[in-house]
């Protein structure tokens, strides 16, 4: 249970906004005070950092709107053009003053507070309550801060490599058949359909970065969150790869019309070399989402191991492959593009291009880092006023 998100986020949020109604009681002269559960509700995120910002802008968005509501009490009342020009002028406003998902929420606050008698009494409890729902979702994050999602996330890094293996594996177990089109079609959509996984990772993975932004327990935050998202984006661009090799399968089943894909020994050799590629989508995984660096160093020995023995099988089916397209030149397009999306997957995987892309990423981390203190630095300051002169 600790390890999902939706029943952590669930337990927090109930105790959370149970807390601000009961503080609200107290603090506040409304008989039900529900603004501020709700606000607790929408401000207690799964991360601390995203919990920070959604109290910033919730706030702010309620602000505004009651804002808006007094002074259109003030010049107009209530009135169906006067409801019409309240919730038109805070979606626009909303907009600029940049409270994102929570524009509706401007409106909302504004008609509240507008559809009542008593109109700036009823404005101040409102913002009140916003405010209590807010700061009682942040002290409850501060002090019981959330988990850190990193395992969550390399869990299901880990997950989507072990899908792509056993695709690539049963993609290989058909090179030595004649597998009729049908099925080639099907490894096809397994493959499209890795697109929705990339998808789902992704979203852990941006809990997990939230999760290590401004939380003190947790060192070189910047650092992990590179490596998880550079290790996702190599993935990602293998899926991709893979993708296009079942669309080349399926195209060379369509030209063999039933017979043998690949001579035997060529589709042996093929075969063996994808085995050991598909070895190293997990190992890559593996070394991506190690936590100590004993077990990084072992993922990184076994990972260097298998793609020495899949270059070394490349390097036996290349021949074979090359003939066969000089005995068949109307498919050679076709072996050329296995043996080309064979060679993107293992030069993704290679350690040496992933510590080049480490570097390149950690080295725009720290640029933007410095062309923002850049531009603070520049911020002009209020000049001082002078006495006048008598």
């Amino acid at each position: 249970m600790r390890r999902d998100p939706f029943a952590v986020q669930t337990l927090r949020s109930t105790a959370a906004a149970t807390l601000s109604y009961v503080a609200a009681l107290w603090l506040s002269s409304e008989p039900a005070p529900l603004t501020a559960p709700l606000t607790a509700l929408l401000v207690v995120q799964v991360t601390l950092y995203s919990t920070l910002t959604t109290s910033l802008r919730r706030v702010n968005s309620v602000v505004v709107g009651v804002l808006i509501a007094i002074a259109f009490s003030v010049l107009v009342g209530l009135s169906w053009w006067s409801l019409a020009l309240v919730i038109l002028a805070s979606l626009v406003v909303g907009r600029f003053v940049k409270v994102e998902e929570f524009i509706p929420e401007v409106a909302i606050s504004a008609m509240l507070v507008l559809g009542v008698t008593q109109v700036a009494h009823t404005a101040w409890d409102r913002v009140l309550e916003t405010l209590i729902g807010a700061v009682v979702g942040m002290l409850f994050n501060l002090l019981l801060a959330p988990p850190v999602w990193v395992d969550t996330a390399g869990a299901s890094i880990e997950d989507m490599a072990r899908r792509m293996r056993q695709l690539l594996l049963d993609v290989s177990e058909e090179l030595t058949g004649a597998p009729p089109v049908e099925q080639a079609a099907a490894r096809l959509h397994e493959a499209r359909r890795l697109d929705n996984d990339v998808a789902d990772v992704d979203a852990a993975l941006r809990t997990a970065e939230d999760s290590l932004r401004l939380n003190p327990r947790v060192k070189e935050g910047l650092l992990h969150r590179i490596v998880l998202r550079t290790g996702l984006d190599t993935l990602e661009i293998c899926a991709v790869v893979l993708r296009v090799l079942t669309r080349t399968l399926t195209d060379l089943a369509k030209e063999r019309d039933g017979d043998d894909l690949l001579p035997r020994d060529t589709a042996l050799a093929v075969r063996e070399t994808l085995q050991y590629t598909a070895d190293t989508l997990v190992s890559f995984a593996v070394l991506v989402t190690a936590r100590g660096s004993e077990d990084a160093e072992a993922a990184e020995s076994r990972l260097a191991g298998e793609l020495r023995a899949a270059r070394a099988c490349r390097e036996r089916a290349a021949p074979l492959l090359l003939a066969l397209a000089l005995r068949e030149p109307g498919h050679w397009q076709l072996y050329g593009a296995m043996l080309a999306e064979i060679d993107r997957v293992l030069d993704e995987l290679d350690p040496e291009h992933r510590g080049l892309r480490l570097m390149e990423e950690l080295d725009r981390h720290t640029q933007e880092r410095a062309e923002r203190r850049r531009r603070r630095r520049r911020l002009p300051l209020r000049p001082a006023r002078v006495p006048a002169e008598n």
